[in-house]
């Protein structure tokens, strides 16, 4: 038997024999997806209470996510394609370029942003506490299937992250633009 064919028995067994409380292999194209505002977030651990919530996010060419912050830290893990994050540092804020293999870490209560200027999408593995997965599920739509939403947020689909954000405690800038 080939080292790849024992590879993927040992993980077929093992996935016959998954439980919550033992380690296993994570599907990562069989999991909860969500459209955010027009950014993909997909659920590669589900957000529990006390647990890391660990997500991919897909960020399509042209979109922008606006400065805000929040109290639960984040890490970004850049996977594929380039974006900018805003970044505070003592001269003010200054947006850096994000590439594959990049780590961007964010502390609770750090104002950021990040933006995709590129021609293709920005895929990224974030890491961070359960009560951000649970805000995404709040705002977000679920994607099935191929289907993926492409039209912008509607204004009920706004006025209702912006109540959300603000029962979270999180805070956002509420400027119509935000220059980029």
């Amino acid at each position: 038997m080939g080292k790849y064919a024992a590879m993927t028995k040992e993980r077929s067994m093992l996935d016959t024999a998954i439980s919550e409380h033992a380690g296993h292999f994570v599907d990562s194209y069989n999991v909860e997806t969500l459209d955010v505002l027009g950014l993909v977030v997909q659920f590669l651990t589900p957000p529990r209470d006390d647990e890391p919530c660990v997500m991919r996010g897909t960020i399509p060419p042209g979109v922008v996510v606006p400065l805000h912050s929040h109290a639960d830290p984040e890490t970004f893990i850049q996977m594929s394609g380039e974006i900018e994050g805003l970044s505070q540092s003592p001269e003010g804020f200054v947006w850096v370029a994000i590439r594959p293999g990049d780590i961007f870490h964010v502390p609770g209560g750090a104002k950021h942003a990040f933006r995709n200027l590129s021609t293709g999408p920005a895929v990224m593995i974030l890491i961070s506490t359960s009560i951000i997965g649970r805000f995404f599920r709040e705002i977000g739509k679920p994607i099935t299937g191929d289907s993926r939403h492409s039209d912008p947020p509607s204004a009920d689909a706004m006025q209702h992250f912006l109540k959300t954000a603000a029962a979270y405690g999180y805070w956002t800038r509420r400027r119509k633009r935000m220059r980029v």
